[in-house]
């Protein structure tokens, strides 16, 4: 609690917290929250993962789109993204995000106790998914992954830029390597420009912190998908620059889940959500259709009180 008379936490943009809704993570920083609650008794609960440098709010169309299908969709910016404290794009370790996503999902399920769980994540988010429900694996009914980040991109991650990576990071962590180009998130010049002048984007380098936590992650998701049995669903197009095909594939093939699919969009870009126009519908439809297809035969009736 605050010292009385202290001034409020604010946002990074300076917005008080007593004005957003948040949760405050193990670490006591503020994370800010959204919800998409639909009119009528949801069905499910359905928890939006965001990607690196980015935030939850361009997950509203998806977002609306389940709530309309009667889901109640509930997401929160990671530490040192978007809304939330922290500072940006950094975190001592990945495990941070799966630990504020463990507890944002304990929260909603204290609310709703009876109703499965569902997660969508993208590119970052993908592979906070993966180990959130790998943490978890009787928790939810099932994984829609846009774009994972599964693999490091093989172009980055050569055995020597991996050794030279973990040199750096001790003598220079706080060295930022190159920045995402944006013109490899969406083939729709709008949705480029549009993520362009997001001011909740994070436009600068990555840290060599960073990229080593993302290499941790990556390594620690190649051990972990012999055992995923969960369900799951992997949209990924195959000119995608940010998060390459391979580790998509490679996943579809090596998950002895026997509810598994892959949908491989020719040409697509990263952000397939957010490519052209055709494909980010299909996108839509893929995802609610194959979140609804998984809903337990009892949600389909009303709740009971």
């Amino acid at each position: 609690m605050p010292e009385p008379g202290a001034a409020p936490r604010r946002s990074p943009q300076g917005v008080p917290y007593t004005e957003l809704q948040h949760i405050v993570n193990a670490d006591g920083l503020h994370l800010f929250c959204r919800y998409w609650e639909p009119a009528s008794p949801p069905r499910a609960l359905v928890f939006i993962v965001h990607g690196a440098g980015e935030h939850c709010g361009p997950y509203d169309e998806i977002a609306q789109r389940l709530k309309e299908m009667s889901l109640l969709v509930f997401a929160h910016d990671h530490v040192g993204h978007g809304q939330s404290e922290g500072e940006r794009m950094n975190v001592k370790d990945f495990q941070v995000f799966i630990r504020d996503s463990l507890q944002h999902v304990d929260l909603m399920k204290s609310r709703h106790p009876d109703l499965p769980i569902f997660i969508v994540g993208h590119s970052m988010g993908g592979a906070i998914s993966i180990l959130t429900a790998c943490e978890r694996p009787s928790d939810f009914a099932g994984v829609a992954l846009i774009a994972p980040m599964v693999q490091m991109n093989p172009d980055s991650a050569t055995p020597f830029k991996v050794f030279m990576a973990k040199v750096l990071n001790h003598m220079l962590p706080s060295l930022t390597l190159g920045s995402i180009d944006s013109k490899w998130v969406s083939r729709d010049k709008k949705q480029v420009e549009a993520y362009d002048s997001d001011d909740l984007n994070y436009h600068g380098g990555m840290r060599v912190s960073f990229a080593v936590q993302l290499m941790g992650a990556a390594a620690r998701i190649e051990r972990e998908i012999p055992s995923i049995t969960w369900p799951f669903l992997l949209l990924q197009g195959d000119a995608d620059k940010l998060c390459d095909i391979r580790g998509s594939r490679m996943m579809y093939e090596n998950a002895p889940s026997s509810d598994k699919k892959l949908k491989v969009y020719e040409g697509g870009y990263h952000a397939l959500h957010h490519d052209l126009p055709e494909v980010a519908e299909s996108v839509l439809k893929e995802v609610t259709s194959w979140i609804t297809e998984h809903l337990p035969a009892s949600t389909q009736q009303p709740q009971g009180s």
